[in-house]
């Protein structure tokens, strides 16, 4: 699995009231949940996202609360990966539980850039920042995380195991 994409920028403790603001958690609509994603710390995300691109965070991603609505705002949005520094844990389950893969590095965090171009192999960990010409190393996912991402979350994943 690869997923490639320009890279939105961010900083360290960025909460889910940023990611999806709570005055819009009125739905689970995941396209709905898409026209807000990250509205209150950059107005111009959902009118620049394009499907594949990638957020690049700093320390502690997904803080606050423990609602599923920020991961699924962001995989809805079209990002196929956010890689940070380190995740809050609730968040970072959640992702898994909804599809959307995340990944941790430092390395990654502090180097790659806003409108860097991307490419992330998810068997093997490799970042590689194509703007930069530079590789940066992250843990790969394990075999039973690549198939709850490719079957777009625990839910399906179950279902595909119980068929």
């Amino acid at each position: 699995m690869i997923a490639s994409g320009k890279v939105f920028k961010y900083g360290d403790n960025i909460d889910t009231d940023v990611i999806i603001p709570a005055r819009y958690l009125n739905t689970a609509n995941p396209k709905e949940l898409a026209k807000y994603c990250m509205e209150d710390i950059d107005k111009s995300f959902v009118d620049k996202v394009r499907e594949g691109d990638v957020i690049v965070a700093g320390k502690n991603f997904g803080c606050g609360s423990s609602r599923e609505h920020a991961p699924i705002a962001i995989k809805a949005s079209g990002i196929s990966c956010v890689i940070a520094s380190s995740y809050a844990r609730i968040f970072y389950r959640n992702s898994f539980n909804i599809g959307l893969p995340i990944m941790e590095s430092e390395e990654a965090s502090e180097k790659i850039e806003l409108n860097d171009d991307v490419s992330i192999n998810f068997e093997t960990g490799e970042i590689h920042n194509l703007t930069k010409n530079e590789l940066y190393q992250a843990q790969p996912f394990p075999e039973f995380i690549q198939k709850i991402i490719e079957a777009g979350g625990l839910v399906g994943y179950v279902r595909e195991e119980l068929e």
